[in-house]
């Protein structure tokens, strides 16, 4: 992922370098070139995913030198890049905290393993009472008809089968490496809360979104608390668009690889217009609507 906005943009590739200085390693290579085993480690893919996200940013600012926004909003790790992009944070600071993040949450993957699954076609209360039942927990609230649940593994294959019984269309185990965004990152979060201690995080220069509350962040202490919470609790993604849209947002701009918010967001709003970069194709067809 990057590896052609690198190749296309000096810009782009100065930061992927600078990049590998800040971490002192190559995490450029690992985004451009995996293998994917390597890339989905959750110490890599959290860096690489703010990283990319980071670069399509300065490149939209680059190339649209007029671009101006009131908000910004990042699922999970894409908070960290949503504080930076509002100055609230350095593009260095964000980057080292996200690899810290990646690590600690991996380390209580390992003591504490678990699993996550997608709920499909099934409403949030409904979906609630399955978490209840299995005793896990509801990790992402994506979009209307799509909820991510977390836990440990055996308990997650109950809960899907307790869904599939109430009524969703599909209940489908995710492919990653724990029970992300449930009490088993537990013991991620002081470890993190140590990290933002000796970060400078100040008052964002725009809107953002705290996964948490689903509302607008505060004070830089409460920016750190919130963070810090987020490890553990649900991601509500849902109420974050909605609370961008009765702001009166009408415009939204997906930075990073993949579209997965742009789906989310058109399940929400189909009015809202949204656009995205993940790669340069995206970027240039991105510019072209912004600078009509």
């Amino acid at each position: 992922m990057g590896k052609d906005l690198a190749a296309q943009f000096p810009s782009a590739a100065g930061w992927f370098e600078r990049a590998n200085k800040v971490l002192g390693y190559g995490l450029a290579g690992v985004c451009f070139n995996g293998p994917e085993a390597e890339l989905t480690k959750t110490e890599n893919a959290q860096p690489g995913i703010f990283l990319v996200s980071w670069v399509a940013f300065q490149l939209l600012r680059e190339r649209v030198p007029s671009l101006s926004f009131q908000a910004t909003a990042g699922l999970s790790l894409g908070e960290f890049t949503a504080l930076a992009a509002a100055d609230a944070m350095t593009f260095e600071d964000g980057l080292r905290v996200v690899r810290r993040r990646g690590q600690f949450m991996q380390e209580a993957c390992e003591v504490s393993p678990g699993a996550m699954a997608a709920i499909i076609g099934l409403d949030e209360v409904p979906t609630r009472e399955v978490c209840a039942e299995a005793e896990v927990s509801l990790a992402n609230l994506n979009c209307p008809g799509q909820i991510v649940i977390s836990g440990a593994s055996d308990k997650i294959a109950k809960a899907c089968e307790l869904a599939k019984a109430k009524g969703a269309r599909r209940a489908l185990p995710l492919a990653v490496a724990g029970a992300y965004h449930s009490p088993l990152m537990t013991s991620a979060q002081p470890k993190l809360q140590a990290e933002l201690a000796a970060v400078t995080i100040k008052q964002p220069a725009v809107t953002v979104i705290s996964n948490v509350t689903a509302q607008a962040h505060g004070d830089p202490e409460g920016i750190r608390r919130l963070l810090v919470e987020q490890v553990t609790a649900s991601v509500r993604w849902e109420e974050s668009i909605r609370y961008l849209l009765a702001l009166g947002c009408d415009c939204f701009i997906e930075l990073g690889p993949g579209t997965a918010l742009t789906g989310f967001l058109k399940r929400i709003d189909k009015s809202a217009c949204v656009l995205n970069v993940a790669d340069a194709a995206s970027l240039e067809k991105t510019v072209n609507e912004l600078n009509t």
